[in-house]
């Protein structure tokens, strides 16, 4: 059976789709082998397809594999199904499937820009976030640096990193301040420390060069201290402090 090309090329959705009927989907099949803008286009499709797939997934719940396995077992098998052989309308399918697979293609692709926007939508209101997280811990540095009664206490830790600590009693705030700290090890962060009649609370990190606010009260507390601990803190000190400063009084 002759078909005309521009005839065959729009099934390449539907192909790629499996939309095809089993005589169809020989028949294409062939044409492909010949046919490499139509091979173009079936890659095409099915990536696409895959894309759709994989935003909408979700993860099975740990049980479904145990309870899917356990119910197989009591179902009874079918006997195959015999088809019998039908001639290939393969025009008449042609016109009635040409637009409901260029429709389903139009929808694919405007799924995909709609995804892909509502991610960039997502990724700029973490930016601004972010960006805005950043400002406020700026201010807090800046209002303990500026404040009236701001004193500061200097210092070097075990490994070699000047140290500085500024408080401000006004504030009940402080900022910690390393310079040249060798950088942790995979797994591992410096965590700042607040001694308070010898209990260490956790007070915040530094994970290089800078600046930070102590986490936490400083009004009551006696020192400052700073460990290497793994990533994500410690609720208490695991190694021996690198550097246990009194507060500026």
């Amino acid at each position: 059976m002759k078909h005309h090309a521009s005839d065959v090329h729009v099934l390449a959705a539907a192909y790629a789709l499996n939309a095809l009927d089993p005589g169809e989907r020989e028949e294409f099949a062939a044409h492909l082998a010949g046919c490499e803008a139509c091979r173009d286009d079936v890659a095409d499709f099915q990536a696409t397809a895959a894309r759709l797939a994989a935003a909408a997934a979700q993860a099975p719940p740990a049980s479904m594999r145990q309870r899917t396995m356990a119910a197989a077992d009591g179902v009874r098998q079918l006997p195959p199904l015999v088809l019998a052989a039908t001639p290939v309308a393969f025009r008449g399918t042609l016109r009635r499937r040409a637009l409901p697979v260029a429709l389903a293609a139009s929808l694919a692709a405007a799924a995909s820009f709609a995804g892909l926007a509502v991610w960039q939508n997502q990724e700029n209101r973490q930016l601004e976030q972010r960006a805005r997280q950043s400002e406020q811990r700026l201010d807090a540095v800046s209002t303990v640096l500026a404040a009236p009664d701001a004193r500061s206490v200097h210092g070097r830790a075990g490994n070699g990193a000047f140290t500085s600590v500024v408080a401000s009693d006004r504030q009940n705030r402080a900022v910690f301040t390393a310079t040249g700290l060798p950088t942790p090890a995979a797994g591992k962060t410096y965590q700042l420390w607040l001694d308070h009649d010898g209990t260490m609370r956790p007070a915040g990190f530094i994970r290089q060069d800078g600046t930070v606010l102590i986490d936490g009260d400083t009004a009551d507390a006696g020192a400052v201290g700073l460990t290497l601990e793994p990533a994500g803190g410690s609720p208490q000190p695991t190694t021996t402090p690198l550097l246990l400063m009194t507060l500026p009084t």
